[in-house]
């Protein structure tokens, strides 16, 4: 928008600065519009920052100055994530301030975006030490955005309950706290449970320094309020903690819980005390029946049950499940031993409403079970079958027919299933949108095919070191499909016909994993380049004949490349890489050997290269 000339003036005298907020408001947060509006001019720059509700930053150098100067710019703040997981970039992290400075006179004061986190598997200074976030930034964050809604830090080591008491003595209004990994003790916790009376979603994952006492003076503090908690390696949290929910939290509707010290005492208590429990995520060795059983009789408002590593379940807590939770959308069953087709029978018998499934590793569970599914749960939009080798071809059959409306189908390691079964999902499930197929040996082009004749919809396929998966495949799908996503990692007879007639029949194309093809060449990446102009990732690692002439047809029109992974490409030389860093303006990370890397090029791009390789 060019505000010069009587334009301008007739919008900046007539417009006031509620009306012009009111605008800028009606984005709902989108960071691009709330960045373009900020450009107009200096007044709607100064107005966008006062009504900016959200930032985001990850690992910044000198964390506390780099929070204290955004606090500054932005005062109105309601919403702030914080994650320190990555790693700094040692070539900017000793001077963020300055950098912004720059960027704050290329882009006229637009905004700040602090985010210089770079997967770099190399450190190149062994002198450089991360400053991460302290009690002294998070104190300024409490005291400058009195209003803050939710705030989340993770990972953040040095931040402790000092800290914490500092953010729940000042932002009362404080309704979600994410503190997974950091070193809070129960302090901080008593301290959020006496100030913080609208708190509803808390996550205390990693907190290692959390003991029952913090918990529970939270609980009975904020008991009220809290809807949704999530706990995992918290060993000092015992049956005690789960105890207090129960007695004081009856809105709860979300627990997330990973422990091996909680006993089937404190999973009761939950579920006698919180009947409102919508979302119920356990992984609780030992945990038993008992436990299942009370939930199913109790917790009739139950939405979503995820079940992980149990080995002293049996039959019995899911035919509870079946006969109690007539609610149930979302059922997740992961490398839980001993339950058997009888648990999917009672599921699909009484859970109708059943909209997502995903089996893992569980293997007692076999095509009979699956065969129940697709009789009795109509609704079934998405569908995982992960290590489910007793799983056959007759279980999608049945779900081909019942589940008309399934979207996503992901198989993994189901070496009973074949070409035969994804016909039948081809011709039954028409309104499919993604499919992810992994080692999965009896499925080739024969299935594929009719994915890609029936399947007009499908935007994602994902197939992955299927052996039997060719250029007759890819040629179907690029004729029927417009994709947006492709990873045909591993399969070995594509080659270059295959890839072509992905680009010429999806322009679409914004994902591409190719790694570890030995058939793919400069053509093929020519033609995608051509037709895939919104490409933004690409993987060719270990592709073995593509060559720096290939790269530089594909960056001559994908533009906005953001990812480029091209490890064990002996014909990729520096002239290559450096040709995708100085061509692709929004690049964002390169993968690449260490050695591949000219001076000049680590200079001009060190915050975006990573290396997976050394010295090969």
């Amino acid at each position: 928008m060019n505000m010069r000339g009587r334009r301008s003036d007739l919008i900046n005298t007539t417009l006031p600065d509620e009306l012009i907020a009111d605008i800028i408001g009606r984005f709902d947060g989108d960071k691009q519009s709330c960045d373009a509006c900020s450009l107009v001019c200096r007044r709607w720059l100064r107005i966008e920052r006062a009504t900016r509700r959200t930032i985001k930053i990850g690992a910044s150098g000198d964390a506390d100055a780099s929070v204290s100067l955004l606090i500054r710019r932005f005062h109105g703040l309601r919403n702030v994530f914080i994650d320190e997981r990555l790693p700094v970039s040692p070539a900017r992290s000793t001077y963020p301030l300055r950098l912004s400075v720059v960027r704050r006179k290329r882009r006229a004061n637009a905004s700040l975006e602090i985010h210089y986190a770079v997967e770099n598997s190399e450190s190149e200074g062994s002198d450089f030490e991360r400053l991460s976030l302290s009690d002294a930034g998070l104190t300024a964050l409490a005291e400058g955005c009195a209003k803050l809604q939710k705030l989340s830090l993770i990972w953040c080591s040095d931040i402790t309950s000092l800290g914490v008491k500092s953010i729940a003595e000042n932002c009362g209004a404080l309704r979600s706290l994410d503190l997974q990994g950091c070193f809070v003790e129960d302090q901080g916790l008593s301290a959020v449970g006496e100030f913080c009376k609208n708190l509803e979603d808390l996550n205390l994952r990693f907190c290692e320094g959390v003991t029952d006492r913090g918990l529970v003076d939270l609980a009975r503090g904020c008991g009220k309020s809290l809807k949704a908690i999530g706990i995992a390696a918290c060993a000092r949290i015992t049956d005690l903690s789960l105890e207090a929910l129960g007695s004081s939290c009856k809105s709860l509707q979300t627990l997330s819980l990973d422990s091996e010290f909680i006993q089937n005492r404190g999973i009761l208590s939950v579920a006698d005390g919180c009947t409102s429990l919508k979302a119920l995520k356990l992984q609780c060795i030992n945990v038993t029946d008992e436990a299942l059983q009370t939930v199913g009789s109790v917790c009739s408002s139950l939405e979503l049950l995820a079940l992980y590593s149990f080995q002293r379940f049996t039959d019995r807590s899911l035919l509870a499940i079946g006969n109690g939770c007539k609610k149930l959308r979302n059922l997740t069953l992961s490398d839980c031993y001993f339950l058997s087709d009888k648990s999917l029978e009672a599921v699909a018998a009484g859970c109708r409403q059943i909209t997502h499934l995903e089996i893992n590793g569980c293997h007692n569970i076999g095509t009979y079970g699956l065969e129940c599914i697709g009789k009795s749960c109509p609704l079934l939009s998405e569908l995982a079958l992960l290590y489910c080798q007793r799983i056959g071809n007759s279980g999608l059959f049945e779900v081909s027919k019942g589940c008309t409306r399934l979207q996503a189908l992901h198989l993994v390691d189901c070496l009973s299933i074949g070409d035969d079964a994804i016909c039948s999902i081809a011709l039954g499930c028409k309104d499919l949108k993604k499919l992810h197929i992994r080692r999965c040996y009896e499925i080739g082009d024969k299935g594929i095919i009719a994915v890609g004749e029936n399947c007009k919809y499908l935007t994602d396929l994902s197939i992955r070191f299927c052996d039997r998966v060719g250029d007759d495949a890819l040629v179907a799908v690029g004729k029927g499909c417009s994709l947006q996503y492709l990873n045909v990692s591993g399969c070995h007879q594509i080659g270059d016909v295959g890839l072509t007639a992905i680009a010429r029949g999806c322009p679409g194309l914004i994902y591409l994993d190719v790694s570890v093809l030995q058939n793919i060449g400069d053509v093929a990446l020519t033609e995608v380049g051509e037709g895939c102009p919104k490409l933004k990732d690409i993987v060719l690692s270990h592709c073995r004949l593509i060559t720096d002439t290939g790269l530089a047809h594909l960056v001559k029109r994908c533009k906005h490349l953001e990812t480029c992974h091209m490890v064990y490409c002996p014909y990729i030389t520096a002239a290559g890489v450096a040709t995708v860093v100085s061509s692709c303006a929004y690049i964002k990370k390169v993968l690449v050997e260490k050695w591949k890397v000219s001076q000049r090029t680590r200079r001009r791009a060190a915050s975006v290269l990573s290396y997976l390789c050394i010295d090969l």
